[in-house]
This record gives C-alpha cells, sequence and structure tokens, in this order.
C-alpha cells in the first residue's frame, strides 16, 4: 500500500512560522514521524511540499496512479484552491485533509475549506499528530474496504 502525503504553501516552515499556532515542529520531523509509522503499518509513503498549486497538481497527476490514498495539507490553498480541489477529485483516491491548527476556531476566512468535500475525512487542530492519525485511519479504512480488516 502506497499513501502520497502532499503539503501546500507555507508547510515547509513549520517549526520557524508562527509557532504559537503551528509549533515549532519541522516539516521534516513531521515526515519522519510519518515515515516512522509508516513502517510500523507496513506501507510506503511518498512525500511532496510545494508553495506553487500547479507543482503540487502535477506530483498528484504522476503519483496518484501508483498510490492507493492521499493525505492533504493544503495550506492556505484549503480555502481558494479550487484546481486542487478537482485534481484530488480527479485522482479517485480516497483522501484526509489534515490541519495543524484547528482551522475553525482561527479568522472566518480560514474556516472554509474547499478541498473536504472531495475528502473523505479531516483531522484539524492536533498539531503534527494529526499527520499520524490521518495515516492510521487512511490505513485502516483502506484494509477494510479490501476486506483485510484485522478487527
Amino acid at each position: 500500500m502506497k499513501i502520497l502525503v502532499v503539503n501546500g504553501p507555507n508547510v515547509n516552515l513549520l517549526g520557524q512560522r508562527e509557532p504559537e499556532v503551528y509549533g515549532r515542529v519541522t516539516l521534516a520531523d513531521i515526515e519522519a514521524r510519518v515515515r516512522e509509522k509508516a513502517a510500523a503499518l507496513s506501507v510506503e509513503v511518498a512525500t511532496f511540499q510545494s508553495n506553487h498549486e500547479g507543482a503540487i497538481i502535477d506530483f498528484l497527476q504522476a503519483e496518484a496512479p501508483g498510490a492507493d490514498g492521499i493525505i492533504v495539507n493544503p495550506g492556505a490553498l484549503t480555502h481558494y484552491g479550487l484546481s486542487l480541489r478537482d485534481a484530488l477529485a480527479a485522482c479517485g483516491l480516497p483522501a484526509v485533509e489534515v490541519h495543524i491548527s484547528n482551522i475553525y476556531g482561527r479568522e472566518p476566512f480560514r474556516r472554509r475549506s474547499v478541498t473536504a468535500a472531495v475528502c473523505r475525512g479531516m483531522v484539524a487542530g492536533l498539531g503534527w499528530r494529526g499527520y499520524v492519525a490521518a495515516l492510521e485511519m487512511l490505513v485502516q479504512m483502506l484494509q477494510e474496504e479490501r476486506g483485510e480488516s484485522k478487527g
């Protein structure tokens, strides 16, 4: 099983950008924790981050055919990235949206997600732990759908 972990604009600045909101954990730290959990689940992950919506779409279009699911933190594209939304829908893969902060407890413009409608679910406000939770839940959902569930 292969899961794509995709991060949008400014997520590369985690650990530096507004630590009171996003914490001090870096994107490299998150990716390492996700890889550790993926190894424990016997799952492959491919990570990608870009500050450019087109680059993210190119990655999804290139990698989705060989993947089983997507974890996406669209960053600011959450609120206006309609082409990213369409790319996620076109992939045809189950996706889980992740946000470090609780977008529903922040400024009004951050409370709307244009990508949520094409995702199976969302994890928000759990910091870096949201990525690991999303991975666990996505893998479990995929296993259940394939009849591989052990529980």
